[in-house]
């Protein structure tokens, strides 16, 4: 994520989710900032603040929506349904590392962001040596419809004939209603181009989080990340209807309590207020 006009630079939150990563054991020390090192106190002296105004765990909400989509991705890559990924937005997560690591050449792996970010991270893999032909970093705007920081121009580098996923974790709560319903139908007409289309996001309802607790923790992650965060959608049948609406033939909305990746987490409360939403072509 960058800010100032979208392209200037790379935002605090990039550098202290990324060092977050670190922390929990999901990422390599390559993809630790000197930045993130400093900021993580002041995170999680905020998060700390979070959870004794409204008892949600900011930590296990990130964590589980992380590891959730991380697993149903995997699956889809076990039973050979997926061998390459387009991650949007993907700030210093590792997870383009961590699947390369456990699928090697089976799996293409394509990281995109804003250029001050793909530039931060294209230096940190490069100087690690962990960038090749199967794992790249591209510029990409999720909010452009064409020009070579579309999604379509990314997905164009791509081997049509192949199972493809999409990924946007912790983005389309930036984006306004209209932005989102913009992307949500660019991801879903690119996917139809490839034989298997797959979209994996973090998804929040508001009939899940509607109550004074998700007010005070929404108003204090608002003052971290220096926006304003959207709640798109009401319901689990809303969900559906929307992104069936947008182009999706199948739509799931996955609670983090019932898979088994993610159990553990979903106990923490935090960790219980976010789905993973799966959408097919």
């Amino acid at each position: 994520m960058t800010t100032g006009g979208r392209t200037a630079r790379v935002s605090p939150t990039a550098h202290a989710t990324g060092y977050l990563w670190y922390r929990l054991g999901l990422s390599d020390v390559a993809l630790v900032t000197p930045q993130g090192r400093r900021l993580d106190r002041g995170f999680r002296m905020l998060t700390g603040m979070a959870r004794t105004l409204s008892g949600i765990s900011l930590e296990a909400l990130m964590l589980a929506r992380h590891v959730g989509i991380d697993a149903v991705l995997s699956r889809a890559i076990e039973e050979g349904r997926i061998t390459q990924v387009i991650e949007i937005a993907a700030g210093l997560s590792a997870r383009g590392w961590r699947l390369r690591q456990r699928f090697g050449d089976r799996l293409g792996y394509v990281e995109t962001d804003l250029p001050a970010m793909a530039a931060e991270k294209r230096r940190l893999l490069g100087a690690a040596g962990l960038l090749g032909e199967r794992h790249r970093v591209m510029e990409l705007d999720a909010l452009v419809e064409d020009g070579p920081q579309s999604l379509a121009a990314v997905a164009a580098t791509l081997d049509p004939a192949q199972g493809t996923a999409i990924i946007t974790e912790g983005l389309m709560n930036y984006l306004s209603p209209r932005d989102a319903d913009a992307v949500w139908h660019r991801i879903a007409e690119v996917l139809a181009g490839f034989p298997a289309g797959l979209y994996l996001s973090d998804l929040y309802l508001m009939q899940e989080n509607r109550n004074a607790a998700m007010a005070a923790f929404g108003g204090i992650l608002q003052v971290f990340v220096r926006g304003r965060m959207h709640v798109h959608i009401r319901s689990a049948d809303e969900a559906g209807q929307r992104l069936r609406g947008h182009g999706f033939a199948h739509v799931t909305l996955h609670r983090t309590r019932d898979l088994p990746e993610t159990r553990e987490i979903a106990k923490t409360r935090g960790g219980d207020r976010v789905r993973i939403l799966e959408a097919r072509r």
